[in-house]
């Protein structure tokens, strides 16, 4: 993995051109220029622009040691409502959103990509959220992970509707309710 301080620069030259320009257009010598590093020493850690601007979509979605966070108050309702409100607000970002979509359509026909989004943001998502289930007894703590984050990609995905406070606190209540032990 490239050194934190170029690292860092990447992730700010790769996002600043995603604001300016369609992220189709960004080019490794766009980042590199902007970065100003070599090509060689980007090439050296990301194959891809596609995995350039994941990354550093990934460094903003972490904590400092680069774990998942899900909020723990001791009350479920209230964490996934939490949670379900940064993660909306994460998908519809100005400033994201649009690069969030692109790297979305680049998944479905660059598998590389697609296993790094599973193996280093969803996997770890759910598997943090399944732990917080766990930790309320959910007898299919996994399960029911799947059945919180399932719908809310689902709205931002297809556009469905809102992610207003009425959808999400109704989101929460069926999830909780769906998988309580009665």
């Amino acid at each position: 993995m490239a050194r934190q301080q170029t690292r860092w620069k990447v992730h700010e030259a790769a996002l600043s051109l995603a604001r300016e320009t369609r992220v189709g257009s960004i080019t490794m010598e766009g980042i590199a220029g902007r970065a100003g590093i070599s090509r060689q020493t980007l090439y050296r850690t990301w194959p891809s622009t596609g995995a350039v601007l994941f990354d550093a979509l990934l460094a903003r979605s972490t904590d400092e040691n680069d774990a998942v966070v899900v909020p723990d108050s001791g009350n479920l309702a209230t964490d996934l409502e939490t949670l379900a409100v940064a993660t909306s607000a994460e998908l519809t970002d100005p400033t994201h959103e649009p690069l969030l979509r692109a790297l979305t359509a680049q998944m479905q026909a660059d598998e590389a990509l697609a296993t790094q989004f599973r193996e280093l943001l969803l996997g770890p998502q759910l598997s943090a959220i399944a732990n917080r289930f766990r930790r309320q007894n959910v007898p299919d703590p996994d399960g029911a992970a799947e059945l919180f984050v399932g719908p809310i990609f689902h709205r931002w995905l297809l556009r469905t509707g809102p992610f207003n406070s009425e959808w999400i606190r109704a989101h929460v209540a069926r999830t909780v309710r769906g998988t309580s032990s009665t």
